[in-house]
């Protein structure tokens, strides 16, 4: 996972009935039997019909396979208020993994999520966050105006079909019936070092073929492996 890899699976090259977290465009980001979320994260990103997460004062990261927004609500973990909106002036896709990068008109002041230099090992205790229903079958309720939380760990790649191991972290809830979802997609993946959250990972998929979410591993795009080509993108990460 800690790897530099130069031929990652894009968003049209997921093996078929792989389920992505953007199949349905009117469902919105969600974490199924999460809890509210419990701090209000200074840099979660809100994108209309996925999620992304502030790396820099003036870009975020979410998905490649979900679509380019107008606009995007920055610093708030209501989906709704709070925070700020800003305009997206462009948008970055990597050139072989499901990552999106979306730089903002303007420079906002919430402390973007440091991404370190490696995701962690096998049984790594980390955090996804996202909005949207907190129902596992496609289309079973509406979406919390106040994104939830679950801790998850990596677990071996192997857990998860059609991963590219080198470049992509299999993701397992730590409970079990529980997990990302459909439009769940660019949704962050955190982990504590030295006592602050550091960005490892974005939503891309499901680890199984079964179309109900959370009954099985989710994949996420391992950030650190690309953070060379992103801290490029970006014109500098912050130190």
């Amino acid at each position: 996972m800690d790897q530099l890899f130069a031929g990652g699976l894009a968003a049209s090259e997921v093996p078929t009935g792989t389920f992505t977290w953007n199949d349905s465009d009117d469902i919105s980001p969600q974490v199924v039997n999460g809890r509210p979320a419990s701090e209000n994260y200074p840099w979660m990103v809100y994108v209309s019909g996925c999620t992304g997460t502030l790396i820099k004062a003036n870009w975020a990261v979410t998905a490649k396979h979900c679509g380019t927004p107008s606009s995007v609500r920055v610093g708030s973990v209501n989906r709704s208020s709070g925070g700020t909106v800003v305009q997206v002036v462009r948008a970055v896709n990597h050139p072989s993994v499901d990552v999106k990068l979306l730089q903002l008109a303007s420079s906002v002041s919430y402390a973007p999520a440091p991404i370190p230099s490696t995701s962690g090992a096998v049984g790594t205790a980390t955090r996804i966050i996202g909005w949207g229903q907190t129902c596992a079958p496609r289309g079973c309720g509406s979406a919390p105006t106040v994104a939830h939380e679950l801790d998850t760990s990596i677990v071996a790649d192997s857990r998860c079909l059609g991963i590219n191991g080198p470049y992509e972290i299999c993701t397992n809830n730590t409970n079990g019936n529980a997990g990302a979802c459909y439009g769940d997609s660019g949704g962050p993946q955190v982990r504590r070092i030295n006592g602050a959250w550091a960005l490892i990972g974005a939503t891309s998929r499901a680890g199984n073929n079964n179309s109900t979410c959370a009954t099985g591993p989710s994949i996420y795009v391992d950030l650190p492996s690309i953070r060379t080509w992103i801290n490029t993108q970006v014109g500098g990460l912050p130190v």
